[in-house]
């Protein structure tokens, strides 16, 4: 069976428009990316790692403006193993922040376990209850809800 091919969008893409459900000024993304083989345990060490630190995770969330993350992994038809990031920021957060000791963790084995870039799938469609909404709309704006 041929490999599923991976194609990452360049590095300046600027990202898909998004649909009339998103809330103005956040962005709604899913990404995958292909793991390197022979990567699978160092990817749940990642995550393990992750976990693990899910407190300093949560507080570099009001600088990136993201609502929330969840990361996913498949294996494909032909073998391969991926991950999805699924993500809701706000269109004037940050990336990750390497001075930052978890960031430059994440970071490191992104670059180990992952194959460079993301493909970008296209959003269509988002449904939210509207006090969550709002509580979006606020936090993907200043990375606060007051």
């Amino acid at each position: 069976m041929p490999r599923i091919p991976f194609r990452p969008v360049p590095r300046d893409f600027a990202g898909h428009a998004m649909p009339a459900t998103v809330p103005p000024g956040l962005r709604l993304e899913l990404s995958r990316s292909r793991v390197v083989d022979g990567k699978e345990v160092e990817l749940e060490e990642w995550m393990s790692m992750l976990t693990q630190r899910y407190d300093e995770c949560v507080e570099t969330l009001p600088a990136e403006r993201a609502v929330f993350e969840a990361t996913f992994k498949h294996r494909e038809a032909d073998g391969s193993l991926w991950i999805y990031h699924l993500a809701l920021m706000g269109e004037d957060g940050g990336g990750l922040d390497e001075s930052n000791p978890v960031d430059a963790a994440h970071a490191a084995y992104s670059r180990r376990v992952k194959e460079p870039g993301w493909e970008e799938l296209e959003p269509m469609f988002m449904l939210t209850p509207a006090h969550l909404r709002d509580a979006m709309e606020r936090w993907g704006g200043s990375g606060r809800v007051e």
